[in-house]
């Protein structure tokens, strides 16, 4: 963890310096950290690559104190797929693991999440406060109404994580009208605990951080887990509308508006 305090900056990649950048901490988390894995990996170049970096915006945090040179100025990403552009391209990431047909329905503007990822030195202080805040920016540029995305548990073993896994199902399914639901072929149910029996306190220590915090800004799952054996994981589906935001989160992207100049 960084000891002082860092005058990060948030943007959008730039250039092909920025985009490696942003691979090369990905590979850092997903595969060095995590043990993920995928068909374009660069083991030799260190990359976390797929097909959707090419259309996708790329939220990044860069380190001023690293060299663009060495790519390794970018210590947090997001990706951001906009509703628009997924329609141009033909598919959202998340069309691989899960239904997505009662968004699409939906005729919402809707924007897909992904990758997100904060080097461990600058885990735990003010990194994704700043990539929060650069997401509401672009949220609110945008018209965004729908965000989604995966979220992801490390560890294919469902029984592992029945208590989170059923909190979530229990308490915080999305509404029938926008529940997309796990494809068939990897679909894990994720009512494993009775509600009866569900204990907050182990649900939420077992919880990834990023999970909770669309869980706290009012956010709700799809139907069913996605078992991601290449990628190590266990992932769930997060959605959030904009329109049903509680009043302090959405006082919250307010004020990211009025602020900017």
């Amino acid at each position: 963890m960084v000891s002082e305090p860092l005058a990060y900056e948030i943007r959008l990649a730039r250039d092909a310096r920025d985009l490696k950048a942003s691979q090369r901490l990905r590979y850092e988390v997903f595969v060095e950290e995590l043990g993920g894995d995928g068909q374009l990996v660069d083991h030799a170049g260190r990359l976390e690559i797929d097909e959707f970096d090419a259309v996708y915006d790329h939220l990044v945090l860069i380190d001023p104190s690293r060299n663009p040179d060495d790519f390794d100025h970018v210590v947090g990403a997001y990706r951001l797929l906009p509703s628009d552009r997924a329609e141009h391209f033909g598919r959202y990431y998340c069309d691989s693991e899960y239904d997505l047909t009662a968004l699409r329905r939906s005729g919402r503007k809707l924007l897909e999440l992904g990758r997100s990822c904060v080097h461990p030195e600058h885990r735990g202080g003010a990194a994704m406060l700043m990539l929060w805040n650069g997401l509401a920016d672009y949220v609110l540029a945008n018209g965004i109404e729908i965000l989604f995305g995966v979220a992801s548990f490390h560890g294919t073993d469902a029984a592992a994580l029945r208590m989170p896994l059923a909190w979530l199902h229990h308490h915080h399914l999305a509404p029938e009208a926008l529940r997309v639901r796990a494809l068939a072929d990897h679909f894990q149910p994720m009512d494993l605990v009775p509600e009866a029996e569900l204990d907050r306190r182990q649900a939420m220590a077992e919880m990834p951080n990023l999970i909770k915090a669309y869980l706290r800004l009012g956010g709700f799952v799809g139907e069913g887990a996605f078992i991601d054996t290449p990628f190590n994981t266990t992932d769930v589906l997060l959605l959030m509308d904009t329109k049903a935001m509680s009043d302090k989160h959405r006082e919250f992207y307010t004020r990211r508006a009025e602020v900017k100049p």
